[in-house]
């Protein structure tokens, strides 16, 4: 099944969702228009009780240039100060996408075709793992326009690289290369087919135990928030809660049949 938008597309290959930002001719930069056909796209994957994993890919060479500048009305004026508040479309768009990436039912996969700038990176780090080509890159754009990183851009580097080198990225804007980003912790893998590679686990991850995977998610997302007897209890909750789904049946059942599980996500 293929459905489309006029920035993003839709299809559903096995228990995968594929979903494409499609905005080519400009590096795939997101306008509001396209967030909202993001939303309509992951709002089709949660519906589909058969999607049990999700792929977010960019059209032609690169895989998402952050916001399209365009959408900024910088035309002089008395009220220009206001237009051009880039505050609102974080608000109502690009924070938006970060928590649904976040919170989505099922894992998720990014397969970095092309350059990811702005929040371009900032929507690769919050999918749940990603897989970049050899000539991909990572670039923090926002100082070089009078910006910060948004979109979870400036707790994302930072829990994914550490202080030191999440400040000098940010500050410098200088280019990260696909095997420095896997090298430095910000992505999983890089691969001369990241898409056929995302896809690939994509598959894997949906015939495992779904709401354990989302729920490990949920764990990790917040460790640095709580002290480690907090976590404990939590830990404690989390595990009792997945104790009473079918696939933990399944699994020990399975694993003391010594036989492949048959996970249903439930």
């Amino acid at each position: 099944m293929t459905e489309s938008t006029a920035s993003v597309l839709y299809e559903v290959r096995g228990a995968v969702a594929l979903i494409t930002l499609n905005r080519p001719q400009a590096l795939n930069s997101f306008t509001r228009e396209m967030h909202h056909a993001l939303w309509a796209a992951l709002d089709l994957a949660e519906a589909n009780a058969d999607v049990r994993a999700a792929v977010i890919t960019g059209a032609g060479r690169g895989f998402c240039a952050g916001a399209d500048l365009s959408d900024f009305d910088f035309t002089p004026g008395p009220d220009r100060v206001e237009r051009a508040d880039p505050g609102p479309i974080i608000d109502q768009a690009f924070n938006p996408s970060t928590r649904r990436l976040q919170s989505l039912r099922m894992p998720t996969i990014a397969a970095v075709n092309g350059v990811a700038a702005g929040a371009g990176a900032s929507l690769v780090m919050a999918c749940d793992i990603a897989i970049a080509a050899p000539t991909a890159s990572f670039i923090q754009a926002f100082a070089k326009i009078g910006l910060i990183p948004d979109a979870g851009g400036s707790w994302l580097l930072v829990e994914r690289l550490g202080l030191a080198r999440a400040l000098a990225l940010a500050m410098t804007g200088d280019k990260l290369s696909a095997q420095q980003a896997k090298d430095w912790g910000m992505i999983w893998d890089v691969n001369e087919d990241p898409l056929t590679s995302a896809l690939a686990l994509g598959e894997r991850l949906s015939k495992m135990p779904t709401k354990a995977l989302v729920a490990t998610r949920a764990l990790m997302q917040a460790a640095t928030t709580r002290s480690l007897s907090e976590h404990l209890d939590v830990e404690r909750d989390t595990q009792s809660a997945l104790g009473r789904t079918h696939d933990y049946f399944e699994g020990v059942q399975a694993f003391l049949e010594k036989r492949p599980a048959q996970f249903k996500g439930e």
